[in-house]
């Protein structure tokens, strides 16, 4: 019985199944694109190009990884490294000297930037020459000397060099002329120097530590017999890869991206599955309870609560695998979208493939059809179990108050939200931040239980403006009051919107605000000397204080650091300082809270604290902190100075000598000038724009090269406020539909009891406008409540509204509003009262 009645009301009805449908759809997609990111994140991997020849690799780990105890179990926490993360070159040795192995060649590669006819080139020790199999070999000339240099025969031949020829290169570790040697086999990596292991370990910038050490076997040896015996052999000091695991050694961003998508995919998609599920579960429940009338008839000819709880079962079955099927192509649709606008912004390498798999699609049907079973239940509880007569009288008229139980639970999350927000006040920004979401959910579920209570206030405080609207405005007004229930389904996803939109967008709004002002005030500097390479050369700092007019020069060296809080791993970034820290006010003013930058120079190990970072770390001036430096080295250098000019421009401060050797590419980001007093501007920028590699800039420049970070996250916030919101602004359309839609007895007894077309459509507006004012004020105040405390400990500022921001966020509600009840209205409005009240409901 309950599968007939199931079937005949899907086809008899559609109607009333559509709003049920679209929203299972849109939860679908949004499941199904977070679930596709994560599982990227998971499995993404790159191809192994140069040490294709090479089945065993060893490299340091890129990332910083700790345990921490949760419950009885461990679990492993990890963070990539901002920086490449390299290994000893004694373990060369080490490994050369196995039974299995033929060849054990290391690997370091630094950038060379563009001189005179040569173009960019990667530097490389000779020992590498032959890692890329037996083709990578020397074709002319000899072995490169202490000032010689070997090019490939590609890069030689555009610039018309050939052995003996001289050129003038710059490194990480300095500036020099070197004669080319010979002339290796072209390379597939690009253009490619050579030069003697001792002196590229020099030129490096990192001296003794190298990027990889590719090992070749012996004649015989298996691949697992070799990696078993490298493995043995350096032990805990370095990592042994083979396979597709080589992949992550050539291309170290890997593991920041694999991080990244894993972030994107995990944590904004369990917020985004959650919102979806709630969504859906609104309207099944929505969908449901309209059907009030139908289930008393039901038990008026003797249907038992089991048979129409099997009956909702059934339809849950029927369309929740359905609408959630179709959103599958949906949803791979956006995966493929976001993922491409990462992988162009550089967020992810090129190379990595969109993992389409079948789990985030049974999960995403699983989700929505649980989802659409446990509304549809709930909705249909009260009604199934009511005596026959009851159920007939209730489905006529709305109960007076919603259920004890429902009002419990309400209270329960509005308090849960509010001690989450209180509690988020004592936290430090990136802790307060991850807090920001699950506050805005704890308030979303209190709006849901207690929306009939939200919508009964709204309709007194709103009352009386709406009677001043004529008789429109007054049966929009006592319309509210009767119906608080079908009032509340309408407010509640408009809440949802202004809250996710507004708390995502203001953060984000907030943060760009407050880097402006940071840069604006700290950047004192008259001049900024940026590259137009991948970095200024050594001494550029010292070179540019030899200008005539200038009065100080400093050298900024842009890097990063993992830190610990509460458990959990963050990157953040730094500044390494080149020359005196006590001259640095005069290019940049930290705004120092406490202790003193000059300090920074009585020891490498020291370092200066942005107030975020201190409050993240629990540390004063005087204390020593563990950081790990870009490249996963531990240290704890004391505290010197804490500042409260960190956004935009560093979060923390450490001396160039302590992070120099940490770094993928030691070359200076900037060179920040100040101007002796009386000098010429002009021609102070004109001697320093003779500098080599060098282009002078003022505090845009600054701000140009500044924190990319920031600008990937106002990005991704973006998107998540559009793919949030988005989703929400449809379902809140979709609800209003279907209650407009619901409304035709109402409508057409309107019409026979006189009330014109006229006032039917004014009275619908003005419910519209009711509707949007509440939930842009709840939306609001939640967003308010959550946003005070997270902008406090981010940007250290009040939350930042731009009018630009609020004014269309508010006018796009209002117009949703209107359009979503003026549209369904008129094609009511255009059939006959008579025939629109025998229309089956």
């Amino acid at each position: 019985m309950t599968n007939g009645l199931a079937r005949s009301s899907v086809r008899f009805r559609p109607a009333s199944f559509v709003g049920t449908l679209v929203a299972l759809l849109l939860g679908a997609a949004v499941v199904v694109a977070c679930g596709t990111l994560l599982q990227t994140g998971l499995t993404a991997s790159l191809e192994t190009d140069r040490y294709a020849a090479a089945p065993v690799l060893v490299a340091a780990e890129q990332s910083v990884k700790i345990h921490r105890k949760v419950g009885e179990d461990t679990e492993t926490v990890e963070q990539a490294t901002p920086e490449r993360a390299r290994t000893d070159a004694a373990l060369v040795g080490r490994i050369a000297a196995l039974p299995g192995v033929a060849a054990a060649r290391p690997d370091t590669a630094f950038p060379l930037p563009a001189t005179g006819p040569t173009p960019a080139l990667t530097g490389r020790g000779f020992a590498a020459l032959g890692i890329a199999g037996p083709a990578d070999t020397l074709v002319e000339g000899r072995a490169p000397g202490a000032n010689e240099v070997v090019l490939d025969a590609d890069t030689a031949h555009a610039a018309h060099l050939a052995p003996g020829a001289n050129l003038t290169l710059t490194a990480p570790g300095g500036t020099a002329s070197y004669r080319v040697s010979g002339l290796a086999a072209a390379q597939q990596a690009g253009p490619t120097a050579w030069f003697a292991d001792a002196t590229a370990d020099r030129l490096s910038g990192h001296p003794g530590r190298i990027d990889a050490i590719a090992v070749q076997p012996r004649a015989g040896v298996p691949t697992a017999a070799l990696a078993a015996q490298v493995r043995q052999a350096v032990g805990g000091e370095a990592r042994t890869f083979t396979g597709d695991g080589r992949g992550a050694v050539e291309h170290p961003a890997l593991g920041g991206a694999r991080t990244m998508l894993m972030a994107l995919g995990g944590t904004f998609g369990g917020y985004a599955t959650m919102t979806a599920v709630f969504v859906v579960m609104s309207t099944v429940a929505l969908a449901t309870g309209q059907r009030a009338r139908e289930f008393a008839l039901l038990r008026a000819i003797g249907a038992t609560p089991r048979q129409i709880r099997r009956t909702i079962a059934a339809e849950a079955m029927l369309v929740a695998p359905l609408a959630a099927a179709l959103g599958i192509l949906p949803g791979l649709a956006l995966a493929r979208w976001w993922f491409g606008q990462l992988v162009e912004r550089g967020a992810v390498p090129e190379g990595v493939r969109l993992a389409v798999g079948p789990l985030p699609m049974l999960a995403a049907v699983l989700a929505c059809t649980l989802a659409a079973l446990t509304a549809g239940f709930l909705a249909a509880r009260r009604p199934s179990r009511m005596r026959a007569a009851q159920a007939l009288g209730e489905a006529a008229v709305e109960p007076p108050r919603p259920g004890w139980v429902r009002t419990a639970f309400g209270l329960v999350f509005t308090a849960g939200g509010t001690v989450a927000a209180v509690v988020a006040t004592a936290l430090d920004g990136a802790t307060a931040a991850q807090t920001a979401l699950g506050v805005v959910m704890c308030f979303m579920l209190a709006v849901a239980l207690l929306g009939p209570w939200l919508a009964r206030a709204a309709a007194v405080v709103l009352g009386a403006p709406l009677r001043a609207g004529g008789a429109a405005g007054s049966l929009a007004a006592d319309n509210t009051r009767a119906n608080a229930r079908r009032l509340a389904s309408a407010i509640t996803p408009i809440v949802l919107v202004t809250a996710f939109c507004g708390t995502l967008l203001v953060l984000q709004s907030t943060v760009r605000h407050t880097t402006g002002e940071n840069v604006r005030a700290g950047v004192t500097a008259d001049h900024v000397v940026g590259a137009t390479g991948p970095g200024l050369p050594a001494g550029t700092a010292r070179r540019a204080a030899g200008v005539p007019g200038v009065d100080t020069a400093v050298g900024v060296l842009r890097t990063g650091v993992v830190y610990e809080n509460a458990g959990r791993l963050g990157s953040a970034p730094v500044l390494g300082v080149d020359g005196d820290p006590a001259r640095l006010p005069k290019v940049l003013d930290l705004g120092v809270r406490s202790g003193s930058l000059a300090d920074l120079g009585r020891a490498p190990d020291t370092v200066a604290l942005s107030t975020t970072m201190a409050d993240a770390l629990g540390a004063k001036v005087g204390d020593r902190v563990p950081l790990w430096l870009g490249d996963g080295t531990a240290v704890r250098p004391a505290v010197v100075a804490v500042y409260g000019r960190g956004l935009g421009v560093g979060q923390a401060v450490l001396p160039r000598a302590a992070v120099a050797g940490h770094v993928t590419a030691g070359y200076d980001s900037q060179v920040l000038v100040a101007d002796a007093p009386g000098a010429d501007g002009a021609a102070v920028a004109a001697g320093l724009g003779e500098l080599a590699g060098a282009a002078v800039t003022d505090r845009a420049g600054f701000v140009a090269q500044s924190d990319k970070d920031l600008e990937l996250s106002g990005w991704a916030n973006t998107v998540m406020a559009g793919v949030l919101g988005g989703f929400a602004a449809v379902s809140a359309a979709n609800t209003l539909v279907m209650t407009v839609l619901d409304r035709r007895r109402e409508v057409a007894l309107l019409r026979l009891a006189g009330t014109t077309r006229r006032q039917v459509r004014g009275m619908m507006r003005w419910e519209a406008l009711l509707v949007a004012v509440t939930g842009l004020g709840v939306g609001a105040a939640i967003a308010g409540i959550t946003l005070v405390p997270v902008a406090r400990g981010v940007a250290d500022s009040a939350p930042y509204v731009p009018p630009m921001l609020a004014l269309p966020l508010a006018v796009g509600a209002v117009l949703l509003c209107l359009g979503a009840t003026g549209l369904p209205v008129r094609a009511l409005l255009r059939a006959r009262p008579a025939a629109l009240g025998a229309v089956r409901q």
